[in-house]
């Protein structure tokens, strides 16, 4: 028995061909697996049933409010927050065994170095070379409830950095990476509409997807990951430029 208990927190729809490599990558460390899933019609809900009883079925609130409501079912120690489409490579998972085995753990928040996988190639630059705070004392911890983009607030404390990396394969071909990047503007667009941000119009909108693409590819060093990370560059650039016009176009609405 390790010294610190481990809820790992799911939520789904529709994903049977990816959700399989994520629960696997995790059943033998976490003490509960709590999936939410909002209705898929393929086999996601029969593979989670393989790997844990606590499978609840609801609607759709939006992202943050489904994971304050996985959040809400935890009751371990702590809690690891993992996507349908990300799995913990073997040196992450002995990372986070060793500290959920320490009598102090010196942090209240841990950040989990990203692996994003895109067409067979893991990325190590441009933007995908972060850190995501996924893993976090449960008591006291919520989730902003935006429509997207949600984020954890850990109780007060300080954040470490696990070793190893949180593979995430977030695109199964091309056509989902446009699909998911036309819905992830509009949330976007919705979002920063009901908190009453502003677009300041359409050239701004270029302006603002120019200097992602800048951003991305040269400062974050994108190149260096070669044509992928040109088309990773272009993707957040043009997301970025759909998200302000439909700002503008919600704020110009008649």
């Amino acid at each position: 028995m390790r010294r610190h208990s481990l809820s790992a927190i799911v939520i789904t729809k529709n994903e049977a061909d990816r959700i399989e490599g994520c629960l696997r990558s995790i059943a033998e460390i976490a003490d509960e697996i709590i999936v939410l899933d909002s209705g898929s019609t393929d086999e996601t809900v029969e593979i989670c049933q393989r790997y844990t009883d606590d499978v609840t079925i609801t609607d759709w609130p939006g992202f943050g409010k489904q994971k304050q409501r996985a959040l809400d079912k935890a009751r371990c120690d702590w809690v690891l927050s993992i996507d349908a489409d990300e799995a913990l490579d073997s040196d992450m998972q002995q990372a986070l065994v060793t500290m959920l085995d320490q009598e102090d753990i010196e942090h209240t928040a841990y950040r989990l170095p990203w692996g994003v996988t895109l067409y067979g190639k893991t990325l190590k630059y441009g933007r995908s070379a972060r850190s995501v705070l996924r893993l976090f004392k449960r008591e006291g911890a919520k989730f902003t409830l935006d429509e997207v983009h949600e984020t954890v607030v850990p109780v007060s404390g300080s954040k470490g950095e696990l070793k190893g990396l949180l593979l995430h394969y977030t695109h199964r071909d091309y056509g989902h990476g446009l699909d998911k990047a036309a819905q992830y503007a509009w949330l976007g667009s919705q979002k920063y509409h009901r908190k009453g941000k502003k677009s300041h119009g359409l050239v701004l909108a270029l302006l603002r997807a120019i200097w992602t693409f800048f951003l991305i590819y040269v400062i974050r060093r994108g190149f260096l990951d070669g044509s992928v990370g040109f088309i990773v560059a272009m993707t957040y650039a043009q997301v970025n430029f759909n998200k302000y016009v439909g700002l503008w176009l919600l704020e110009n609405k008649r």
